[in-house]
C-alpha cells in the first residue's frame, strides 16, 4: 500500500499542476481577447471624437447621392439621356484600374467606418 500511495501522490500532483496550467492558459487567452476588444472600443471612440468636426462623411454622402439625383432629374424633365450618361459613368468607373477602385473603396469606407471596408470588398467579388 505504501508503494501505491508513493506513486499515486506524485501522479496526482502532476495532474493538478497540468489542470492548473490549463486553467491559467485559458484565463490568459481570455484576458488577451478582452484587451483586444477594449482596444478596439477605445480606437472606435477616438475615431468618433476625431471625426466629429469632419466633412468627409458629408462629402462622400453627396458624391454617392449624385447618381440618384441625376436619375430623379431625368424622370422629372423626361430626359432619359441623363440616365444613359449615369450608366456610362458607372461603366467608366468600372473600367478604372482595380488598385484605384480599391483605394476609392477604402477612402469611402474609412469615412463611414473602417469596419465597413471588409463588407465593401466582399460585395466586389
Amino acid at each position: 500500500m505504501s508503494i501505491f500511495t508513493a506513486l499515486l501522490g506524485p501522479v496526482a500532483d502532476l495532474g493538478k499542476t497540468y489542470l492548473s496550467n490549463k486553467a491559467a492558459e485559458k484565463q490568459a487567452k481570455h484576458e488577451a481577447k478582452m484587451n483586444v476588444i477594449q482596444n478596439d472600443a477605445d480606437w472606435e471612440s477616438k475615431m468618433v471624437d476625431a471625426s466629429a468636426n469632419s466633412w468627409k462623411d458629408e462629402f462622400w454622402t453627396c458624391i454617392l447621392a449624385i447618381p440618384i439625383f441625376m436619375v430623379g432629374y431625368a424622370i422629372v424633365v423626361n430626359d432619359m439621356s441623363v440616365v444613359d450618361r449615369v450608366q456610362k459613368a458607372f461603366a467608366t468607373l468600372n473600367e478604372l484600374p482595380e488598385w484605384y477602385q480599391y483605394l476609392l473603396f477604402i477612402a469611402i469606407s474609412s469615412s463611414f467606418g473602417i469596419k465597413g471596408a471588409s463588407k465593401l470588398m466582399g460585395m466586389r467579388k
